[in-house]
Protein backbone atom coordinates (compact mmCIF):
# COMPACT_ATOMS: atom_id res chain seq x y z
CA UNK A 1 0.00 0.00 0.00
CA UNK A 2 1.26 3.17 -1.16
CA UNK A 3 1.56 5.87 2.21
CA UNK A 4 -0.37 9.26 1.60
CA UNK A 5 1.48 12.16 2.59
CA UNK A 6 0.79 15.58 1.81
CA UNK A 7 3.02 18.46 0.87
CA UNK A 8 4.81 20.92 2.67
CA UNK A 9 3.54 24.92 1.82
CA UNK A 10 5.04 28.22 3.17
CA UNK A 11 2.88 31.25 3.98
CA UNK A 12 4.08 34.48 4.36
CA UNK A 13 2.36 37.23 6.10
CA UNK A 14 2.82 40.60 4.50
CA UNK A 15 1.55 44.39 5.25
CA UNK A 16 -0.68 45.39 2.79
CA UNK A 17 1.96 48.08 1.07
CA UNK A 18 3.53 47.94 -2.13
CA UNK A 19 7.13 46.31 -1.85
CA UNK A 20 6.32 43.88 0.19
CA UNK A 21 5.79 41.17 -2.38
CA UNK A 22 8.88 42.24 -4.06
CA UNK A 23 11.21 42.08 -1.18
CA UNK A 24 10.16 38.11 -0.42
CA UNK A 25 10.53 37.54 -4.25
CA UNK A 26 14.05 39.39 -4.29
CA UNK A 27 15.30 37.31 -0.46
CA UNK A 28 13.70 33.69 -2.51
CA UNK A 29 15.85 34.87 -5.67
CA UNK A 30 18.77 35.86 -3.76
CA UNK A 31 18.85 32.35 -2.31
CA UNK A 32 18.10 30.31 -5.78
CA UNK A 33 14.71 29.08 -4.78
CA UNK A 34 12.12 28.62 -7.56
CA UNK A 35 8.31 28.83 -6.87
CA UNK A 36 6.66 26.33 -8.27
CA UNK A 37 2.64 27.79 -7.43
CA UNK A 38 1.81 30.37 -5.46
CA UNK A 39 -1.43 32.03 -3.94
CA UNK A 40 -2.01 35.60 -2.44
CA UNK A 41 -4.94 36.64 -0.29
CA UNK A 42 -5.64 40.01 0.96
CA UNK A 43 -7.59 42.15 3.32
CA UNK A 44 -7.17 45.84 4.08
CA UNK A 45 -4.42 45.39 6.42
CA UNK A 46 -2.42 42.52 5.48
CA UNK A 47 -2.02 39.63 2.55
CA UNK A 48 -1.05 36.06 2.89
CA UNK A 49 1.54 34.91 -0.02
CA UNK A 50 1.33 30.68 -0.14
CA UNK A 51 3.75 28.20 -2.22
CA UNK A 52 5.35 25.63 -3.00
CA UNK A 53 8.37 24.97 -3.77
CA UNK A 54 11.83 23.10 -4.27
CA UNK A 55 12.37 23.33 -0.36
CA UNK A 56 10.35 24.73 1.53
CA UNK A 57 12.27 24.35 4.65
CA UNK A 58 15.09 26.53 3.10
CA UNK A 59 12.37 29.16 1.99
CA UNK A 60 11.25 29.33 5.37
CA UNK A 61 14.68 29.54 7.06
CA UNK A 62 15.45 32.32 4.80
CA UNK A 63 12.77 34.16 4.75
CA UNK A 64 12.51 34.33 8.84
CA UNK A 65 16.20 35.22 8.64
CA UNK A 66 15.21 38.33 6.01
CA UNK A 67 12.44 39.37 9.15
CA UNK A 68 9.54 37.77 7.58
CA UNK A 69 6.69 36.15 9.58
CA UNK A 70 6.45 32.80 8.23
CA UNK A 71 4.05 29.39 8.65
CA UNK A 72 4.94 26.14 7.15
CA UNK A 73 1.38 24.56 6.47
CA UNK A 74 0.86 20.39 5.24
CA UNK A 75 -2.12 20.80 2.36
CA UNK A 76 -3.17 18.26 -0.57
CA UNK A 77 -2.08 18.53 -3.69
CA UNK A 78 -4.00 16.33 -6.29
CA UNK A 79 -3.69 15.97 -10.05
CA UNK A 80 -6.83 16.85 -12.22
CA UNK A 81 -7.87 16.98 -15.76
CA UNK A 82 -7.65 20.39 -16.81
CA UNK A 83 -10.94 20.24 -18.78
CA UNK A 84 -14.90 21.90 -17.14
CA UNK A 85 -15.68 19.35 -14.11
CA UNK A 86 -12.38 18.68 -12.85
CA UNK A 87 -12.00 20.53 -9.90
CA UNK A 88 -15.66 19.77 -9.53
CA UNK A 89 -14.88 16.02 -9.07
CA UNK A 90 -12.52 16.44 -6.30
CA UNK A 91 -15.21 18.50 -4.31
CA UNK A 92 -17.93 16.37 -5.11
CA UNK A 93 -15.48 13.54 -3.37
CA UNK A 94 -14.82 15.76 -0.64
CA UNK A 95 -18.84 17.15 -0.26
CA UNK A 96 -20.26 13.38 0.98
CA UNK A 97 -17.76 13.47 4.15
CA UNK A 98 -18.42 16.31 4.75
CA UNK A 99 -14.87 17.32 4.75
CA UNK A 100 -14.53 21.48 4.53
CA UNK A 101 -12.19 23.29 2.31
CA UNK A 102 -10.70 26.03 3.85
CA UNK A 103 -9.17 27.46 0.79
CA UNK A 104 -7.89 26.45 -2.60
CA UNK A 105 -5.72 26.85 -5.77
CA UNK A 106 -4.49 25.76 -8.25
CA UNK A 107 -1.78 25.55 -11.97
CA UNK A 108 -1.75 24.07 -14.69
CA UNK A 109 0.31 20.81 -15.06
CA UNK A 110 3.27 20.29 -17.47
CA UNK A 111 0.98 18.14 -19.63
CA UNK A 112 -1.78 20.31 -21.34
CA UNK A 113 -4.13 18.70 -20.37
CA UNK A 114 -3.25 18.63 -15.99
CA UNK A 115 -4.11 20.61 -13.61
CA UNK A 116 -2.70 20.37 -10.25
CA UNK A 117 -5.35 21.45 -6.86
CA UNK A 118 -3.87 22.53 -3.89
CA UNK A 119 -6.15 21.95 -0.88
CA UNK A 120 -6.25 22.93 2.90
CA UNK A 121 -9.01 21.06 4.11
CA UNK A 122 -10.16 21.65 7.90
CA UNK A 123 -8.01 20.70 10.47
CA UNK A 124 -6.93 16.87 11.14
CA UNK A 125 -8.97 15.67 8.22
CA UNK A 126 -5.90 15.59 5.24
CA UNK A 127 -5.69 11.46 5.64
CA UNK A 128 -9.26 10.82 5.37
CA UNK A 129 -9.19 13.62 2.56
CA UNK A 130 -6.51 12.02 0.32
CA UNK A 131 -7.81 8.59 0.94
CA UNK A 132 -11.13 9.06 -0.50
CA UNK A 133 -9.56 11.17 -3.20
CA UNK A 134 -7.09 8.20 -3.87
CA UNK A 135 -9.86 6.14 -3.60
CA UNK A 136 -12.06 8.25 -5.86
CA UNK A 137 -9.20 7.27 -8.79
CA UNK A 138 -7.12 10.71 -8.80
CA UNK A 139 -3.79 10.93 -8.78
CA UNK A 140 -2.25 12.92 -5.47
CA UNK A 141 0.95 15.10 -5.83
CA UNK A 142 4.00 13.78 -3.79
CA UNK A 143 5.96 15.66 -1.57
CA UNK A 144 8.81 14.46 -4.25
CA UNK A 145 6.64 15.95 -7.18
CA UNK A 146 6.50 19.47 -5.09
CA UNK A 147 10.27 19.43 -4.29
CA UNK A 148 10.46 19.45 -8.04
CA UNK A 149 8.44 22.33 -9.03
Amino acid sequence: MVELSSVQQVSVFLENKCGQLADVLRVLSEAGINLGALSIADTAGFGILRFLCGDPARAAAVLREAGFSVGETEVVAVWVPHRPGGLSGVTEVLRPLGINIDYLYSFRGPDPGSAVVVLRVENGRDAQAMAALRQAGLQLLTAEEANGL
